[in-house]
């Protein structure tokens, strides 16, 4: 299970690593000349060499508006032509961002998904189908480059053409899924509308990242696919997915690739450091890469850490599960929400199926919020099931939520690319079924 010994270093090794690597990072940014080094030299850095991890706090951060402006190529530290491929984000949530590579980052990135999947139980006896997206997204290429390293037979499928990848896994028999939850979500039914018994196919565990997920929709994809479910996380502006990963020992915690990817968790109103078990806004120092170095990069994306031993062995830093972002909480009349909290109490419950949406209804003067789920059967009763999860939300919520049951099959599906489970109605019809 265990890739690296690096994994399981003592802290105050990987401790000394870390401060040879962030004093190195340092002279390269001063060295680059970009916005970083403006950032540091107007905080005072003029080197590295004698900076410790402890100085980190005082020095700048930066988020995504920084690298939107920087772009294209802004915040590259090497010559283009020292680069071996370029990644970005979708920019659904504003302008694209677009991450270059050398070839050493290449190896990075696989060698750390590498580290992800042994993890999951993944061997080189392993096939792994790969139903994440190829092309500028990094989940495919960053899945492909770690199985390739830890010498797995990989099945570059990417998403969508559901029918060929139920065919593939019949005909092929691999043992680890990787693609977003939601997708395994529509891959098993997708089985069971062709009457496959999904929990027959002979998978023996699932990757599954990209999005933020609930242990219930674990425990959902878990019944439906009769496979072990794991984390993963990752972004373009790191490195990708393998940045941290959960083990099938670690507890549901995620071990941090910390010897690369230092993590801090800060106060998102702050930006001061927060306890080791507090709600954050984890912040990465890319401490190895070459093309694309960043120093503190506030991810937005909000979730706990901890360095308490792990009965997997490995001593890294390990983070909870991303409870949401700091930019996508809904404040409905005063009360602050995220969406992971509804799904957690929505999925929770037996009589619901996997499939949910929340409908911010924007369209009067104060926010409404209406929850809409599917049954897990047609002989449910909708309105009972609805009663019960509307008193299930206000007590997790301290908010009254209107919820509609609707009919199986009524709520939209995503085959391709992340789920969309919050929509915000502000005019026009309702985007939903059932809704008035």
């Amino acid at each position: 299970m265990i890739f690296d010994l690096a994994e399981t270093m003592s802290v105050d090794e990987r401790g000394a690593l870390q401060t040879r690597r962030l004093r190195a990072l340092v002279d390269r940014l001063l060295a680059a000349r970009g916005p970083q080094a403006a950032t540091l030299r107007a905080a005072g850095v003029e080197r590295g060499d004698r900076l410790t991890l402890d100085d980190l706090p005082g020095l700048p951060t930066l988020s995504k508006p920084d690298l939107w402006q920087a772009y294209p190529f802004g915040m590259l530290a090497v010559p283009l032509e020292d680069c071996a491929a370029v990644h970005g984000s979708s920019g659904t949530s504003g302008r694209p961002t677009l991450v270059p590579y050398t070839s050493n980052d290449l190896d990075l990135w696989a060698h750390v998904m590498a580290r992800g999947l042994a993890a999951a139980g993944a061997t080189r006896g392993s096939i792994i189908h790969n139903a994440y997206g190829y092309g500028l997204f990094t989940g495919g290429l960053g899945v492909h480059h770690g199985a390739r390293a830890l010498g797995a037979t990989v099945i570059p499928m990417s998403s969508g053409n559901t029918a060929r990848q139920l065919r593939l896994i019949q005909d092929v028999h691999p043992d680890v899924l990787t693609c977003t939850p939601s997708y395994a979500i529509y891959l098993a039914e997708a089985a069971r509308a062709e009457g496959i018994d999904p929990t027959g196919l002979g998978l023996r565990v699932g990757v599954h990242g990209a999005e933020p997920w609930t242990d219930a929709m674990r425990e959902q994809i878990e019944l439906l696919l009769g496979i072990r479910a794991l984390d993963i996380y990752g972004l373009s502006e790191v490195i990708g997915p393998g940045v941290a990963c959960e083990s099938l020992d670690s507890g549901g915690w995620l071990h941090v690739q910390e010897d690369h990817f230092f993590v801090e968790a800060l106060d998102p109103l702050s930006g001061r450091p927060v306890p080791d078990g507090e709600l954050g806004e984890l912040t990465f120092t890319t401490l190895t890469k070459e093309a694309f170095p960043l120093l503190r990069y506030r991810t937005g994306d909000l979730a706990r850490l901890s360095r308490k031993p792990s009965p997997d062995g490995r001593t890294t830093v390990k983070m909870s599960k991303v409870v949401g972002r700091s930019d996508d909480m809904l404040v409905v009349r005063g009360i602050n929400v995220y969406p992971s909290e509804v799904e957690a109490v929505v999925l929770a419950d037996a009589a619901i199926g996997p499939q949910y949406a929340i409908v911010v209804d924007a369209r009067g003067a104060l926010l409404r919020l209406l929850v809409c789920a599917e049954p897990s059967s047609a002989d449910i009763d909708g309105l009972e099931v609805g009663a019960r999860l509307r008193d299930s939300l206000a007590r997790r919520l301290g908010l009254g939520c209107d919820v509609r049951i609707v009919e199986p099959g009524a709520l939209p599906r995503t085959e391709v690319g992340k789920a969309r489970r919050v929509i915000r109605w502000q005019a026009g019809p309702a985007p939903l079924p059932g809704l008035e």
